[in-house]
C-alpha cells in the first residue's frame, strides 16, 4: 500500500511481567541475550536471532553465511542503530528487536519477542493495510510504508511512520518505526494557520467549505469520523441526533466599511474580533441547548457564516438569527472608541440530501441581499417563490436583448375614446414578449429590466416603428375613415442613452406617418424636473408636431409649476383617481377623488391641455367623468388590449368623419 493508513486507536502496548505464552509476572531477557528456539526453512537462527543461509549457526568461515566477525558487526550494529527496528518472520511474529524500538515503546526489548508486528503498530485495523501488509510477508509486494498513532507505555500518542520491506536472502522482513510526532505537529500548526482566520481566530473560508462539503456529504445513518481542525472533534457513533438537515446564517455587517474608512483598519480588526467573539457565544449557546454542531466561520471581509449541521428546522436558524442581531445591537468598547454596529443575515435551512455547497450558498447569498434591501439590520428566511421570481427575472434579462433581433415581441392596441361621443380616437401600443419558456409576458414582467440594462433603448426603437408603420397601415386601408394617433411610452434613458429625437423624425419619415398622429407618453417622475437634453428634446419633438403625455398624472412629484414650462399636450389621469369613481356595484365614491380630478380637469383645459382618464371600468364612471370634462377615457369598459385586426374593425364600425389635425 502507498500513501498514508491512519488507524482511529493507538496500538496496544504490552507492559513487561505480561508477555503473551508466560506465567504472570515472567520477565523474557533482552533479545540480543536471548537463543532463538525457532527455524525458519530449515534454518537456525543464531543467539542474536540471525539465520544463515545454510541452516547452520555453527557455519564455518567462508561457508555461504557471512564470517563471524561480519555477523557480529551486524548484530551490533542493529542493536545500536537509532532507527527503531524489528525483524519479522513470515508469519507475521517478531523474533528480533532492537533497543531503539523498546524505547521508543517505552518497553523492554524482550516483551517485544514473540509478539505479532501487525498488532504491536496497528497494521490490522483497515483492510487496504492489512493486505499490503500481507503481501510483503509472502514476497508478493517489495515494500510498504503507511503512518500510524501509537501509544507510548507512558500514555503519550506518538505518530509514526512504519515500513515493512523484505530482507534479502531470507523469508524474514524488517520492520522500522521512525517517529514523525514533530512533524505531524508542524503539519497541524501549519494547517490551523492555513485554515483560520489571522484576525478572528475563526475558521476561514477554505475550512468552512471543506467543513460544509463533508456535512452534506455525510448520510445521517453512516457514522463519520471529523477531525479536529476546529478546536474539537467527534465520533458520531450511532445515528443518535442526525437529523439530515442543514442550517446556514450568512451574514455581514452594516457600514462596517465606513468604521474602516473613519478610524482606520486597526480599529476595524479589533471590531471583528469583538463581533467574532459574540457570533461565537451566541453558537455555542444554541449548540449546547439545542442539537447540531455548530461552525462559525470568517468569510472574508466584514462577511461570516454560522453554519449548523442536524439542525432541527427553521426555528431554531430563526432564533440563532434573532440572537445574533441581539448580541450584535449591544455597543462595542474598542480601546476607548465605543462603536454600534448592525448586521444583515441571510438565513437558508433545508434537507441536506440533494444540497450542494453550491447551491446552499447562492440561496444565502441571495436571501443576504434580501435582507439587505429590505432595509437592513433585519434577517430575512430563503423563499423559495421569491427565488423563483429572481431567477425568472435572471433568466429574462440575459435573453431580452437576443430576443429584440430574433422577433419574439408583438404589439396590442387599446382604444383610447372620446368621452363625448365614445368614438375611437385614439391607441395606445402595448408591447408583449411571446417568450418560448415563459409564454406571453406583460410590459411590467421585463420593461424595468430593459430599463436597467440599457436594452430598452433598441427595444423602444422597435415599438416606435412598428407602431407608427401600422398606425400609418389603418390610414391606407381605411382612407375614409377618422385616423388614429398612436401613442408610445417612452423611457426617460431612450432621451439620454439615444438620440431620440433623430429616431422620431427618421421613423416618422420612414413610415409615412404624419406627427401630429404620433404621441409620447413619459412617466410624471421622469418629465418632472427634467433639465437640459431631455428638456431639449422634448421641445424639439414638440416643435416637430410630436404630442407629449404624462403618464400616471398625480402620483409622481405632481409639481404643477412644470405644467407652464414643459411642453406636454396631455395629462393622463392615473387610474387610482378613477377608481373612486364607482356608483355601481354597492361601491360608494370618494369625493376627495372627484374634487381632485375635476380641479385637474379645470387646470388642465386652462393650460391647453387635454385630459386622459384611464382605468375607466364602468359606465358610471364614463358618465362622471364625462361630465367633470374629461376629453378621452381608456379602460376595460371599452376595450382591453387587442390586435390590430380588432382596431381596423373598431375602425371599420365608426361611421364618424375624419376631423382637421386640430379636432384630433
Amino acid at each position: 500500500m502507498s500513501g498514508t493508513s491512519e488507524g482511529p486507536r493507538p496500538a496496544a502496548v504490552v507492559a513487561p511481567g505480561n508477555v503473551p505464552g508466560s506465567a504472570p509476572g515472567t520477565v523474557r531477557p533482552p533479545v540480543t541475550e536471548r537463543h532463538a528456539d525457532r527455524t525458519d526453512s530449515g534454518g537456525r537462527a543464531d543467539s542474536a536471532g540471525w539465520t544463515d543461509p545454510a541452516g547452520r549457526a555453527d557455519a564455518p568461515p567462508g561457508a555461504d553465511a557471512p564470517p563471524p566477525s561480519d555477523a557480529g558487526e551486524h548484530r551490533a550494529a542493529f542493536r545500536t542503530a537509532p532507527l527503531a527496528m524489528a525483524v519479522v518472520d513470515h508469519h507475521g511474529t517478531i523474533v528480533c528487536a532492537n533497543d531503539a524500538l523498546a524505547a521508543l515503546l517505552g518497553v523492554p526489548a524482550a516483551v517485544l519477542l514473540d509478539r505479532s508486528a501487525a498488532d504491536l503498530v496497528d497494521l490490522s485495523s483497515d483492510t487496504r493495510t492489512w493486505h499490503a501488509y500481507r503481501e510483503v510477508l509472502h514476497g508478493l509486494r517489495s515494500r510498504f510504508r503507511c503512518t500510524r498513532r501509537l501509544k507510548h507505555s507512558d500514555g503519550r500518542t506518538l505518530w509514526a511512520e512504519i515500513t515493512v520491506a523484505p530482507v534479502p536472502d531470507s523469508r524474514s522482513v524488517l520492520l522500522s518505526v521512525s517517529d514523525i510526532t514533530d512533524r505531524r505537529e508542524l503539519q497541524a500548526r501549519l494547517r490551523h494557520l492555513q485554515m483560520h482566520d489571522p484576525v478572528t481566530r475563526l475558521p476561514n473560508r477554505t475550512l468552512f467549505f471543506e467543513r460544509l462539503a463533508s456535512a452534506l456529504e455525510t448520510p445521517p445513518r453512516h457514522p463519520a469520523y471529523r477531525s479536529g481542525d476546529v478546536g474539537r472533534g467527534r465520533d458520531t457513533g450511532a445515528d443518535h441526533g442526525r437529523t439530515g438537515r442543514i442550517g446556514l446564517c450568512y451574514l455581514d455587517l452594516d457600514g462596517f466599511k465606513a468604521v474602516n474608512d473613519t478610524l482606520g483598519h486597526r480599529v476595524g480588526d479589533r471590531l471583528l474580533a469583538a463581533v467574532a467573539g459574540r457570533l461565537t457565544e451566541c453558537a455555542d449557546h444554541d449548540g449546547y441547548t439545542r442539537s447540531g454542531s455548530h461552525l462559525v466561520a470568517r468569510l472574508g471581509g466584514d462577511e461570516f457564516a454560522i453554519l449548523v449541521e442536524d439542525s432541527t428546522g427553521t426555528e431554531q436558524l430563526a432564533d440563532l438569527a434573532r440572537s445574533v442581531l441581539s448580541a450584535l445591537q449591544r455597543p462595542f468598547d474598542l480601546a476607548g472608541q465605543r462603536l454600534a454596529v448592525s448586521a444583515s443575515i441571510g438565513v437558508v435551512e433545508r434537507t441536506a440530501e440533494g444540497t450542494t455547497p453550491t447551491g446552499l450558498m447562492q440561496a444565502a447569498d441571495t436571501t443576504l441581499y434580501w435582507a439587505k434591501a429590505d432595509g437592513k439590520a433585519r434577517w430575512t428566511l430563503f423563499d423559495p417563490e421569491r427565488n423563483a421570481h429572481r431567477m425568472t427575472r435572471q433568466a429574462l434579462s440575459s435573453t431580452l436583448r437576443p430576443a429584440v433581433e430574433r422577433g419574439e415581441f408583438l404589439l396590442e392596441y387599446q382604444p383610447l375614446v372620446g368621452m363625448a361621443d365614445g368614438a375611437v380616437r385614439g391607441v395606445e401600443a402595448l408591447v408583449r414578449w411571446e417568450h418560448p419558456q415563459f409564454g406571453t409576458l406583460a410590459p411590467n414582467r421585463f420593461i424595468g429590466i430593459a430599463e436597467e440594462d440599457g436594452s430598452i433603448v433598441q427595444l423602444g426603437r422597435w415599438v416606435l416603428r412598428t407602431a407608427c408603420r401600422q398606425a400609418r397601415q389603418w390610414q391606407k386601408d381605411h382612407p375614409g375613415a377618422r385616423p388614429l394617433f398612436v401613442s408610445v411610452n417612452v423611457a426617460v434613458r431612450q432621451v439620454w442613452d439615444s438620440d431620440l429625437v433623430a429616431d422620431v423624425a427618421g421613423i416618422l419619415a420612414e413610415t409615412g406617418l404624419a406627427p401630429y398622429l404620433l404621441q409620447l407618453e413619459l412617466t410624471e417622475s421622469a418629465v418632472m424636473g427634467s433639465a437640459g437634453r431631455p428638456l431639449q428634446a422634448l421641445q424639439a419633438l414638440s416643435d416637430m408636431g410630436v404630442r407629449i403625455a404624462i403618464d400616471d398624472f398625480g402620483t409622481g412629484y405632481s409639481n404643477l409649476a412644470y405644467l407652464s414650462r414643459l411642453p406636454v399636450s396631455v395629462l393622463k389621469l392615473d387610474g387610482s383617481f378613477v377608481r373612486g369613481f364607482r356608483y355601481d356595484e354597492g361601491v360608494h365614491p370618494s369625493p376627495a377623488d372627484e374634487v381632485i380630478v375635476e380641479t385637474l380637469v379645470h387646470l388642465a383645459h386652462r393650460l391647453g391641455l387635454t385630459v386622459t382618464a384611464e382605468c375607466v371600468e364602468t359606465e358610471g364612471q364614463a358618465e362622471r367623468l364625462g361630465r367633470i370634462g374629461c376629453d378621452t377615457g381608456q379602460g376595460w369598459l371599452y376595450s382591453r388590449a387587442v390586435t390590430p385586426d380588432r382596431i381596423a374593425e373598431m375602425i371599420t364600425a365608426d361611421r364618424t368623419h375624419a376631423p382637421s389635425p386640430q379636432q384630433v
